[in-house]
């Protein structure tokens, strides 16, 4: 039998269908989907549409990857919350998504590709808001869109979250987790900037970088205490914005 850290050479295309996963609506990493079409270019009078050398058929299978991705990262989390990261093999996660090893191959070569592939996400959300906020005026309104929007990333990613809390000693020996802590501050920094005015005192920057550290710990603390995840999201707003000063 193959190691599970084995790298292959895969061709074929994954042996299962699309299906959404629970960690979200993040867009696909193109480093991360690996194989597809091959390089190669659709017949020009059949496959492509008006000028813009789009296909349908590209469309179709880039967004089938993209599912793909997703399911193999939510299963993954799954297998690794009920027995630890240590305790679970590619083959397993295979077994349970009922694809052969070298179907998940075809996205992830080790267990540390799908850690990693769960951080960047993450980091690619927050990125996505941080780049919405400075395109913004400095209103209270876009400071409580912004603490919206970060309490959606928070909810949507928890259960990852929760994966790299419980399983901390073996995802820190990854070579990606040196760095991990670094690129949280850096992001975080960048928040507290856009939820106060540029030169702002000590005071107002610690409140808003604690509203953002409650969000983070309100969620993860009650998340698995309640039946409404929506009425919990909408709570953990609310305070947030209540503590941050934030109106509108």
């Amino acid at each position: 039998m193959m190691d599970d850290t084995a790298e292959v050479s895969v061709t074929a295309t994954p042996e299962y269908g699309p299906e959404r996963g629970g960690l979200g609506g993040s867009s696909p990493r193109a480093n991360t989907e690996r194989g597809g079409l091959g390089g190669s270019s659709p017949p020009a009078n059949t496959e492509r549409e008006g000028l813009g050398g789009s296909s349908p058929r590209a469309h179709s299978d880039a967004r089938s990857r993209g599912d793909t991705r997703a399911r193999i990262q939510q299963v993954a989390v799954e297998l690794f919350t009920e027995h630890g990261y240590e305790g679970t093999s590619l083959r397993e996660i295979a077994e349970r998504l009922d694809v052969t090893k070298a179907a998940l191959y075809y996205h992830f070569k080790s267990k540390e590709d799908i850690v990693r592939s769960l951080v960047e996400d993450y980091f690619g959300q927050i990125d996505a808001l941080i780049a919405w906020g400075k395109a913004q005026p400095r209103t209270d309104d876009v400071r409580r869109q912004i603490l919206c929007r970060y309490v959606g990333i928070v909810a949507e990613g928890d259960r990852a979250f929760r994966l790299l809390h419980q399983n901390q000693a073996a995802v820190n020996t990854m070579a990606s987790a040196k760095s991990r802590g670094e690129l949280f501050r850096e992001r975080m920094h960048s928040l507290v900037a856009l939820l106060t005015e540029p030169d702002a005192p000590m005071p107002e920057r610690v409140r808003a970088a604690m509203t953002l550290g409650g969000i983070s710990v309100g969620w993860m603390f009650f998340a698995d205490q309640t039946t409404d995840r929506r009425e919990l999201s909408d709570l953990v707003r609310s305070l947030a914005c209540d503590f941050a000063k934030v109106t509108g």
